[in-house]
């Protein structure tokens, strides 16, 4: 594995040693040689101390010595390697032991190294600085893959990454059929206006603090946020992972967006109206093609939820049929009747939203 200059950079500063001997002077030595080393240092002085410590720090390595009352080293170093928090910490078993028979048990326990007394004081603190290294080079690595893997999620469903990350290269095409889910459309009336009088800089964060609002209730209400266009934002209801009350839920985050630009306006002067339209049926959800990946939806179902956004009104959120008839009618709609939709003629829909928008109650 090649390691470059700026990752070794970054390696803590103050690596934690934790020495455990049951011999007063071995270890008051041992400490002194590792404080000089500038190692922050631990003591135990016996295997149930040393795992106890190990139950709240993570030392980046342990002396450990082989021969020691309550529990011996190698007992304490064969149930660090058994917990899976603890197994990654280099173990460097120092002992009087020299027979093979010894040195091997210490590393079929789980030593990561081995090395006898009387302690050959030079040879001791090269392997020390070489383990401690290693731990934290391995430390900072799984820091990174964390830290990948929650920018993986961020941008695509967990079991999305999941079949992705086992998928072979040359296959990373994922493409499921779901027969009925609910797709949302939203798009701010104003916006070009709104944008133009506006500098850059504050246009995006005015309409990052909007998104963030949106993206907060993709999460509170369990829907899949697909992504942004523009100032328009994209959410789609029993996918992934289907759900048979999909319509009611992406209804639901609906109404929530509506009232959240309304209380964005304090923040926002400049109040900008809330356009939505939402359609339910089948779609094919996934993956395709081979670099900057986006979990995306096709079909009909997507078109016919786009038109109705934009033949929609501010401040109004337009369900088509499929829809209304999915829903548990819990909330107040006005039919708005048949109205022509390009590219998919005659076409009822219903309305909800505002007071404008309320028109009677369907029971």
């Amino acid at each position: 594995m090649i390691v470059s200059p700026e990752f070794r950079k970054n390696l803590p500063t103050v690596p934690q040693v934790l020495i455990v001997d049951d011999e007063a002077t071995q270890q008051l030595l041992m400490r002194r040689v590792m404080e000089k080393e500038g190692y922050r240092v631990l003591e135990a002085t016996n295997g149930e101390e040393c795992l106890q410590i190990c139950q709240t720090t993570q030392p980046d390595i342990i002396l450990l010595d082989a021969m020691m009352p309550v529990m011996n080293g190698f007992a304490c170093c064969k149930r660090l390697q058994e917990n899976s928090k603890t197994r990654h910490i280099p173990v460097l078993m120092i002992t009087g032991l020299d027979d093979k028979q010894s040195v091997n048990q210490a590393f079929e326990v789980g030593a990561t190294d081995y090395i006898t007394k009387p302690i050959h004081w030079p040879v001791f603190i090269q392997r020390v600085r070489r383990l401690i290294q290693q731990s934290q080079l391995y430390r900072q690595l799984i820091e990174s893959q964390e830290k990948t893997e929650k920018l993986l999620l961020n941008i695509l469903p967990k079991s999305i990454a999941q079949r992705l990350q086992e998928e072979t290269p040359g296959e990373l095409i994922i493409a499921d059929h779901f027969p009925s889910v609910s797709v949302l459309f939203a798009d701010m009336v104003g916006f070009t206006k709104f944008a133009s009088a506006m500098p850059p800089i504050e246009l995006i964060l005015k309409l990052n603090s909007i998104f963030s609002e949106f993206d907060r209730l993709t999460e509170e209400y369990g829907l899949e946020k697909i992504k942004t266009i523009g100032d328009g934002y994209m959410v789609a209801s029993g996918l992934p992972i289907p759900r048979d009350d999909h319509a009611d839920a992406l209804l639901e985050m609906a109404l929530a967006m509506q009232q959240a630009m309304v209380n964005l306006k304090t923040q926002i002067p400049e109040y900008l109206g809330l356009r939505i339209g939402i359609h339910s049926g089948p779609v094919i959800a996934g993956v395709i093609g081979t670099k900057k990946f986006s979990y995306d939806l096709w079909g009909d179902t997507v078109n016919t939820a786009a038109r109705m956004e934009q033949y929609g009104f501010s401040g109004c959120i337009q369900v088509t049929e499929n829809t209304y008839n999915l829903l548990s009618k819990k909330h107040l709609f006005a039919e708005r009747g048949t109205i022509e939709i390009k590219g998919k003629g005659k076409m009822k829909t219903y309305l909800a939203g505002s007071s404008d928008c309320l028109i009677r109650e369907v029971a």
